[in-house]
């Protein structure tokens, strides 16, 4: 029997942006709301939330939180993912930065408010 030859798949290590990486070009909104989901996401996860206790938290219906972490953002805006972080104990800061030779990064920094 002879033995059959697998071709191989070359690895190309990620630039870090997935989209870039993948010939897709977002708009700043879309890197945005990116950004703003990637912190709920994580906040989900810090806290050991489900689904369903961040959508009472937030007053909105686990579907709508499924698509979040699912990265379907396509029916959200900017403005109510921003309140939804604001919600969930987040201050928002934007820092705008202006580069001369390429399209700048989105970059959302959201520290968690003091509880006390």
């Amino acid at each position: 029997m002879s033995e059959r030859k697998v071709p191989e798949t070359p690895i190309i290590k990620s630039s870090g942006d997935i989209y870039a990486d993948l010939g897709i070009h977002l708009d700043v909104k879309d890197e945005l709301k990116n950004a703003i989901a990637r912190e709920i996401c994580s906040l989900i996860e810090s806290r050991g939330l489900t689904q369903k206790e961040v959508a009472k938290i937030l007053g909105t219906d686990q579907a709508k939180i499924s698509n979040i972490t699912r990265g379907r953002l396509s029916g959200f805006s900017v403005d109510r993912l921003v309140n939804y972080l604001t919600e969930l104990g987040y201050n928002i800061d934007i820092h705008f930065n202006r580069t001369q030779h390429e399209r700048g990064r989105v970059i959302v920094h959201a520290p968690m408010a003091a509880v006390g």
